[in-house]
């Protein structure tokens, strides 16, 4: 009889567990796809990419400029006195710097802007994502990355890409 009850109760337990793990369903998707080629992940990509191009020629043609000056300094050192050179060297060390703080600024609102337009699609995609979990009765999804091996059928990535379009098309990063 002692056998017959844990027979019973590990059989029990079997079908419990085997039905719990039947209702489970798992998707993944590509973050990374989806924040890059969405319509919107590309046009701020795109924005950014201009932005940084305008400000490298910018500060590229500044530096020539600066580079410029420090050569003409140079030539002149032998025709001014002391007190001249010292001034106009003072002027052009301020000039580079302000060039300097000026780059590292312009770089660091890029930064900020990619971070303002990776928040948007991460705001946006959320409520997308609790949707489709419940329009499709999902219980857990990966990131692809964090996935060695499944099913393709598995991959939902192309879906998000699509609503996400049509929820957010563009970014306004100005």
């Amino acid at each position: 009889m002692k056998y017959f009850v844990k027979f019973f109760v590990v059989t029990l337990m079997v079908f419990v567990c085997t039905h719990a793990i039947a209702e489970q369903k798992v998707a993944f998707l590509d973050m990374k796809h989806i924040l890059n080629k969405s319509k919107a992940g590309k046009g701020a990509q795109d924005f950014l990419k201009k932005k940084f191009k305008e400000n490298q020629k910018k500060f590229a043609d500044k530096e020539i400029q600066l580079k410029k000056e420090e050569n003409d300094l140079l030539q002149e050192k032998a025709g001014l006195t002391k007190e001249e050179y010292q001034k106009k060297a003072t002027d052009l060390r301020k000039k580079v710097a302000g060039y300097q703080l000026e780059r590292r600024a312009s770089l660091e609102k890029l930064a900020e802007q990619r971070t303002e337009a990776k928040a948007q699609l991460l705001k946006k995609l959320d409520p997308i994502l609790d949707s489709f979990i419940s329009e499709n009765k999902i219980s857990l999804i990966l990131d692809k990355k964090d996935v060695v091996k499944g099913d393709t059928q598995l991959d939902i990535t192309e879906q998000i890409v699509e609503k996400l379009n049509k929820e957010l098309p563009s970014i306004n990063l100005n």
